[in-house]
């Protein structure tokens, strides 16, 4: 007779200890600073200040090295190249700094300050690192983890973390497509329900970890499902397909010989993200100032053109699908509401006047979304916002464009910083601003703008 595997009934999970939550970062940054200490009092430089821009800067090209990011596996030989070319460089900057600062040591002792540095460095960093492996098997250190995928892969996956605490992960529990059954009862761990529940069974079991091992689903839906994470405070590792010919690199993770990727984090959990809204505040309200002779020029000519009704206002979908009013100059006047918001593209009409065709030319009717821009309804960059009609229309065969909508609307985007904009491929667009969402920086921002200004200047508009 077959044993049935019983598992203990779900308790509701502990709150994570506030000095688990931030990772191994900040404890490494510590480290890093009481080596640099230690390394100081040893060598006594002969200017403090130099010592003291040579830290700052050591931790900056740390921190660009990739050497304070969370990993499973944490290895000095992995770090040991890294180590050593970010010291090297760190050391180099003090060089120059005491060739212009007061107290400049002789050559032999700047060559001991740096190997004693890089010294104190590796010794600090191997034992906060036999102090993390230990902490991970002892209990202290452990991270809530659900393994998308119940299949093969994602039983073995929940094996190995069952079997090897040093990695620091609990698997609590399966998702997969299949039905509850016999075969269940086998599995190394519960299965908590299907691939539509990610994001509550994150919630509720308090997750912090997210393995993706395939299973029962498509590709594509597993591409919708993952996205619900967005604005959760999870880490979600992919187990690539065809691993055993993936080629691991400085930022694959590995468990026991199988590689995980881990899935950038979404742009709303970059510290970044809060500096990007704060642009938008100040460059709209500085932009606002300083066009009031354009935008009142603009004014009159759309007033003597046709007449009152100088904003145009327009319903469009915006973050989470939430509806807002753009303003822009109007170009002409809409015989009614439905055309309005159903009417695709008035670049051709008959009825646009010279003021209306330049303003579109020369995208100056966008400039009252400078406005929506200060009131949050928009970001100075993001996927251009679309009219509900539309919205629909698209929506119902164009693969995941509603998830265009994870992040503000913008005044220009990726799409339109490569020329879709008017009557281009709405495919094309959806894959563009997608793009943008994944891999946002501010520097992309910056790109856009400067692409975005060129179409201006070169009349470019729709």
């Amino acid at each position: 007779m077959r044993t049935v595997r019983t598992w203990p009934t779900a308790e509701t999970p502990a709150k994570e200890k506030w000095w688990v939550r931030r990772g191994v970062g900040p404890y490494l940054v510590l480290v890093d600073v009481v080596a640099f200490a230690v390394a100081t009092l040893i060598t006594l430089p002969g200017s403090a200040l130099a010592h003291a821009l040579a830290l700052a800067f050591l931790l900056l090209v740390f921190w660009r090295a990739g050497l304070y990011r969370s990993r499973l596996n944490l290895s000095l030989l992995d770090d040991l190249p890294y180590t050593l070319a970010a010291v090297v460089v760190a050391w180099t900057f003090k060089v120059a700094l005491f060739s212009v600062l007061p107290g400049v040591d002789p050559p032999v002792r700047q060559v001991t300050h740096f190997v004693v540095l890089l010294a104190a460095i590796l010794v600090a960093r191997l034992v906060a690192y036999h102090v993390v492996r230990t902490a991970r098997c002892r209990g202290l250190v452990r991270h809530r983890t659900l393994v998308v995928g119940a299949g093969q892969m994602g039983v073995r996956v929940a094996a190995t973390l069952l079997e090897r605490r040093n990695y620091g992960l609990d698997p609590i529990g399966f998702l997969d497509a299949g039905e509850h059954d016999e075969a269940t009862a086998l599995l190394p761990i519960p299965l908590l329900g299907r691939y539509d529940r990610l994001a509550q069974v994150i919630r509720e079991q308090a997750v912090r970890d997210v393995i993706v091992a395939y299973g029962g689903t498509d590709e594509d839906e597993l591409v919708d499902i993952l996205r619900t994470c967005d604005r959760l405070d999870v880490d979600v590792f992919v187990v690539p397909r065809l691993f055993e010919l993936h080629h691991t690199n400085r930022y694959t993770d590995e468990i026991w010989g199988i590689p995980l990727v881990r899935r950038r984090r979404s742009v709303y959990r970059s510290p970044w993200w809060r500096t990007k809204r704060l642009v938008d505040v100040v460059v709209s309200a500085v932009s606002l100032l300083v066009l009031l002779p354009v935008l009142t020029a603009c004014a009159v000519a759309v007033r003597l053109e046709g007449g009152p009704g100088i904003i145009f206002r327009q319903t469009r979908v915006g973050l989470d699908g939430r509806p807002f009013e753009v303003l822009k100059f109007r170009s002409l006047k809409p015989v009614d509401e439905t055309e309005s918001q159903t009417n695709w593209n008035i670049k051709h009409d008959d009825r646009l006047g010279p003021v209306g065709r330049f303003l579109r030319a020369s995208s100056l009717d966008e400039l009252p979304q400078l406005w929506n821009i200060f009131r949050g309804d928009m970001s100075l960059v993001g996927p251009r916002p679309e009219r509900p009609h539309f919205v629909d229309q698209f929506s119902a065969h164009i693969p995941r464009y509603t998830a265009r909508h994870r992040v503000p609307a913008g005044l220009t985007g990726w799409a339109q910083s490569h020329g879709l904009r008017g009557d281009t491929s709405i495919e094309d667009r959806a894959r563009f601003d997608n793009y943008y969402i994944e891999n946002w920086s501010p520097w992309l921002d910056m790109k856009i703008v400067l692409k975005t200004v060129g179409q201006v200047l070169r009349r470019q508009g729709g």
